[in-house]
């Protein structure tokens, strides 16, 4: 495992003159990480019907009641 981390996490992060952020490098090792196990199709489709479904209106929302 440590062996296939190296390049992944090389290739992305050792660049010079770069600096990450905890939060930035996190994400791009995580979007790295899917790319290369072939699964970013079916996170990409998650997660834009989760956006979706955050950005958009649903039928049951003028029951709701805002709150402070």
């Amino acid at each position: 495992m440590e062996g296939a981390s190296r390049p992944l996490i090389g290739d992305c992060l050792d660049i010079t003159g770069i600096r990450w952020g905890l939060d930035a490098a996190e994400a791009v090792l995580k979007l790295r990480a899917l790319i290369g196990s072939g699964d970013f199709d079916t996170y990409w489709a998650l997660h834009l019907t989760r956006e979706h479904n955050r950005i958009y209106l649903t039928p049951e929302q003028h029951n709701y009641e805002l709150t402070a």
